[in-house]
């Protein structure tokens, strides 16, 4: 089963910037979607941005989070800016794929990278 990594959480100040990575075990087929997702304490993991069919946001982080990826390496990156406090969270990367060119597809979850913002 292909894993997922997500890097680059840390603390940041308000106002700064933080660059999320997320990388594969393996090569990941048939992508569907990638996108990223976040989980603060005591909330529902929400949705943050994806990828494919034109990136998209949620209206929280638009104008300042952008999302990108290398769909040949299966790796997602989510760039940071303006970060407020109501962005700590887990930040978790997610990938609808195949692990085979034959497989069924499936979404990957990573363990996710912790980010805490400071004020």
């Amino acid at each position: 089963q292909v894993q997922l990594v997500e890097s680059g959480g840390g603390m940041v100040q308000a106002g700064g910037s933080l660059s999320l990575s997320c990388a594969t075990s393996g090569k990941i087929f048939k992508i569907n979607q990638m996108g990223w997702y976040r989980q603060a304490p005591r909330k529902q993991r929400e949705l943050v941005a994806t990828f494919l069919g034109g990136p998209k946001y949620a209206d929280s982080v638009k104008g300042r989070f952008t999302i990108s990826a290398d769909i040949a390496k299966s790796t997602a990156y989510l760039q940071m800016n303006s970060v407020k406090p109501e962005d700590a969270a887990i930040y978790y990367c997610n990938i609808d794929g195949a692990d085979t060119p034959w497989g069924h597809t499936y979404e990957h979850w990573g363990k996710g990278t912790q980010v805490t913002v400071s004020s």
